[in-house]
């Protein structure tokens, strides 16, 4: 392990792991301020211009998606990305097979990243979903689920690598939860250059009067009115 890799594992190993998967139980996401300094945020902002770290681009407005682009990184992951995806994965486990006992199913989701994303090769999910956004004024990013196929690990974490009303303005994060027989509640996390939020990728359990019950999740960006926005999104299954 290099001494950057191992740098990166300690300052996440030195996070508030309880904390955040209380607010996880509770609202089906959790801020984590400050994971990235703002170099590291500069370095990856700088690879969005290069072509050898990604295996696709997506325009969403083409796709009705919204609108503003975004790029998936090709296998072998940056250095960067992949200190991170590893090490949050183990952290995130226990909440996500957490979740699935709550929700009758079994806890499927093993100790390490390399078990798990082996089970998504398996599968035929074998592309890597880390990816980086970018949005200029007027963009957007419509509601949404990262799934991508059978095997879906429940919870992702996006990183913002822009400074708001420094770089960009508007812009913001947007989680939507819909619960049966409710009107859908909105949140909007306040992230600052360098902050991630973990999330639910699609359902969360919740309780209620008989016991936990599911709740679905879709996130998306407000309209940008003006300047650059990227975003660093750390997905931890696979796509087909």
């Amino acid at each position: 392990m290099s001494q950057h890799s191992q740098a990166v594992a300690e300052r996440i190993d030195g996070l508030d792991w309880p904390q955040f998967e209380r607010e996880l139980d509770a609202h089906g996401w959790a801020m984590i301020p400050g994971l990235l300094p703002s170099g590291e945020c500069a370095g990856v902002i700088d690879l969005y211009d290069r072509a050898e770290p990604f295996r696709k681009e997506v325009d969403m407005q083409r796709h009705g998606f919204g609108a503003g682009q975004y790029k998936y990184f090709a296998y072998p992951l940056p250095d960067l990305i992949q200190d991170l995806r590893q090490n949050l994965y183990p952290r995130l486990a226990p909440t996500a097979n957490r979740w699935a006992g709550l929700l009758g199913r079994p806890a499927a989701f093993p100790a390490n990243l390399e078990t798990w994303l082996e089970h998504c090769h398996r599968a035929g999910q074998s592309k890597p979903t880390p990816l980086v956004l970018r949005y200029g004024p007027g963009d957007y990013n419509r509601l949404h689920q990262d799934l991508y196929g059978e095997h879906v690990f429940p919870i992702q974490v996006a990183i913002l690598l822009s400074q708001p009303e420094r770089d960009f303005t508007g812009g913001e994060f947007v989680l939507a939860e819909q619960r049966p027989r409710m009107q859908s509640k909105v949140e909007v996390i306040p992230l600052t250059q360098g902050d991630a939020v973990a999330f639910a990728v699609h359902h969360r359990p919740a309780r209620g009067t008989r016991g936990a019950y599911r709740v679905n999740l879709r996130h998306g960006v407000s309209r940008l009115r003006s300047g650059s926005r990227t975003t660093l999104g750390i997905i931890f299954h696979d796509a087909a």
